[in-house]
């Protein structure tokens, strides 16, 4: 008997009465990748004209409301490696969008700062990821949005307390 089943039966309805049952578990993982997985495909290509991918965006946007973090920072709140972060900075300096500057109390760390061409980005880029957004949640009232920024957010809590805990 699927979980899904199981539940039902625990409140009271009877097994041979329930209707195709739905592990929603399994479901809810699969669409949480799907729907993640989608909406970067969906960024990349809204992001195209505009000579930016979806990571250069995010470095931007996060110093936009931080400037100045250090790389070590931003590469934990994008969840990459130390070294992919490096390409990354690398490559948006290049560009003249970001520079370095070693730490004043510490010269072995690099903050990161956003250059003026990359402000005027960020100030185009915040009303088309709101326009992009608006357009992924047609349909969807505000009460469900919240709900789901809610329970994702818990989620996220749940599996960070998960990977800080003792591996089996």
């Amino acid at each position: 008997m699927s979980k899904s089943a199981a539940r039902a039966v625990a409140r009271g309805l009877p097994a041979t009465n329930l209707p195709h049952t739905i592990d929603w578990e399994l479901r809810l993982g699969f669409l949480i990748h799907d729907v993640s997985r989608m909406r970067r495909s969906a960024f990349d290509r809204y992001l195209k004209p505009m000579q930016l991918t979806r990571s250069q965006w995010w470095v931007l946007a996060y110093l936009s409301r931080e400037d100045g973090m250090t790389q070590s920072q931003l590469a934990e709140e994008l969840d990459l490696g130390k070294v992919a972060m490096g390409g990354l900075i690398d490559r948006l300096e290049k560009s003249g969008f970001i520079r370095r500057e070693a730490d004043a109390s510490d010269r072995r760390v690099n903050r990161i700062f956003l250059e003026p061409s990359s402000k005027t980005i960020v100030n185009k880029m915040r009303p088309l990821n709101h326009q992009f957004n608006s357009a992924i949640f047609t349909g969807i009232s505000d009460a469900d949005l919240e709900t789901t920024a809610v329970t994702l957010d818990a989620m996220k809590r749940n599996i960070r307390n998960l990977l800080q805990g003792p591996a089996e």
